[in-house]
């Protein structure tokens, strides 16, 4: 077929697409809005923002219980829809962000840690905008947000004009990066898909260094906050160092605001934000114990916000559906008209984004595998809007969980203070060593401190959430699931384990050889790219 037939073809795709969607979208839109698509206003950009561990409740709109936290996201929430129910799949970073820009589970996807994975045999995000025409661009944590790096990027937006390296905590610079990618989206001649991930609220914090000792912020927050302005959460303790802790995260949560005010100003300028998709997450919860690298309700919330001028009413609020974060990729792409590939395993909530309802919004499910040291320690969960239920295949009394969480004064704080407090020793316990179920009563109880599972008033409901945990590995193929159906034998679960600890050990082998052959390559002056390491 030849170039111009083919450009024909592809346009013809895209007109039905656009039609379709405007069919979809016309009653929630302005008349002059639809006249205005109707008149070839092209598809939406998409504007897509993530900020690196915060919780839900950090942000002002979605129950921060310290004032003044976030202006600029609470803004952006009143101009658009912000799910009240929405979570990702996992509490740490890369196996989070490659759910949510593939539409697959971790054990689909295969990114269940922070290794490469460098022949996925699955399209993202950004090859399925790329093939429709978008101009894709990404600003931090490029290497945490597809399969392996470097990726086929339109462009790297963490430079500045004069290729100066851009600051991951200069809030100012996030607004320069998407005036550039406006740019040279324009000057390609396409529509822009942009991906800009904050580097707040992660450690190390506001004006403190990886060692936790307060230093000169060379990036201030517009406001910072003083201990004696923080709300500790419920899953933590009443402690002056905790409090001072959070001060830091908390000014560091702020910062991260900020960064969303430049990025929304330089939208705004551009003249392009009336056809602008704004999306709005967190990967995952704060990064102290009890929320990061684990599967409770504070570490998988996350403040999910959409904003669509003409397609999406402003000020609204969804506190019924469940979505979650393996539904993006599909949600984005219905959106904007492009075709879903195969294999897709999350959902289009486009539906709810105009206001309808839809069914089969009422369970969402988890899990973990593993953390930046490759340590195994599969989790799985089901939550809905009332119970989630966990279970921990590693689980024996014996394994301990290293979570990266064990890195901040919080933790060490907490363990201090266990050994004068039984109460918090034996929840110190329980974070290290868990036991193999858990079942929480998020709504009474979203600190998750009273597991019910054996509470017999409450055995019809573990029974229900194990029933659709089943239902759904099998659905997925999960090789957690044999785990799942032997969970009250010992022996076959310490066989899962060694089975999982071998697979550990292919990883660093693997991860060894793809550093050396990379380190080979660059001292050779050849190329790194994604054909340059062997098969995963």
């Amino acid at each position: 077929m030849g170039t111009a037939v083919k450009n024909i073809a592809a346009a013809a795709r895209w007109l039905c697409a656009s039609a379709v969607a405007l069919m979809l979208l016309a009653p929630g839109l302005p008349a002059a809005h639809a006249q205005e698509r109707d008149a070839g206003a092209g598809r939406p950009n998409l504007l897509l923002i993530t900020v690196d561990d915060m919780n839900a409740d950090s942000v002002g709109v979605f129950g921060a219980a310290v004032p003044g936290s976030t202006p600029h996201i609470d803004q952006l929430a009143r101009e658009g829809l912000r799910f009240e129910r929405a979570h990702v799949q996992v509490a740490n970073c890369m196996p989070s962000r490659n759910v949510m820009w593939s539409g697959r589970y971790p054990h689909s996807n295969r990114v269940e840690g922070f290794h490469q994975v460098r022949a996925p045999g699955y399209e993202t995000l950004p090859d399925l905008l790329r093939a429709a025409g978008y101009f894709t661009a990404v600003r931090n944590k490029v290497k945490n947000s597809t399969p392996y790096h470097p990726y086929n990027w339109d462009l790297w937006l963490d430079t500045s004009a004069d290729g100066t390296a851009l600051h991951p905590r200069d809030a100012a610079s996030y607004g320069l990066s998407t005036t550039e990618g406006i740019r040279a989206a324009r000057a390609a001649g396409k529509p822009f898909s942009i991906m800009l991930n904050i580097g707040d609220p992660h450690m190390p914090f506001h004006a403190v260094n990886k060692a936790g000792d307060e230093i000169d912020e060379p990036h201030i927050a517009s406001r910072v906050f003083t201990a004696q302005e923080i709300a500790v959460p419920g899953f933590l303790a009443e402690d002056a160092g905790i409090r001072q802790e959070l001060s830091h995260y908390y000014s560091s949560v702020r910062r991260a605001d900020d960064a969303v005010g430049h990025i929304l100003r330089a939208l705004q300028a551009s003249g392009a934000a009336d056809n602008t998709l704004v999306m709005f997450l967190s990967d995952h919860g704060m990064p102290f114990p009890f929320a990061k690298t684990q599967l409770y309700h504070h570490s998988t919330r996350t403040p999910l916000i959409f904003r669509w001028p003409g397609a999406v009413r402003a000020d609204s609020v969804d506190s019924v559906h469940m979505v979650s974060a393996v539904d993006l990729l599909p949600t984005l792409l219905e959106a904007v008209g492009v075709a879903l590939p195969q294999g897709i395993e999350g959902r289009s909530f486009l539906p709810l984004l105009q206001g309808r309802a839809q069914d089969g919004r009422d369970i969402v499910f988890k899990e973990y595998n593993e953390n930046s040291t490759g340590q195994r320690a599969p989790m799985r969960a089901a939550q809905n809007a009332r119970f989630l239920y966990i279970f921990n295949a590693w689980s024996d009394g014996r394994r301990q969980l290293r979570s990266a969480t064990r890195d901040t004064r919080t933790d060490a704080r907490l363990r201090v203070l266990a050994e004068t407090d039984e109460d918090l020793r034996r929840r110190m316990r329980l974070l290290d060593y868990r036991v193999p179920e858990e079942l929480y009563d998020v709504v009474a109880d979203p600190d998750c401190r009273n597991n019910l599972i054996h509470d017999p008033a409450h055995r019809d409901d573990a029974d229900a959430l194990r029933t659709a945990l089943e239902a759904h590995l099998r659905r997925t193929n999960d090789h957690a699931l044999a785990a799942f159906l032997s969970r009250d034998n010992s022996a076959a679960l310490a066989a899962y384990m060694q089975a999982q600890d071998e697979k550990r050990r292919r990883q660093q082998e693997y991860i060894r050889a793809v550093r050396a052959e990379m380190a080979q390559r660059k001292a050779a002056g050849q190329p790194v790219g994604a054909s340059s390491t062997p098969g995963d």
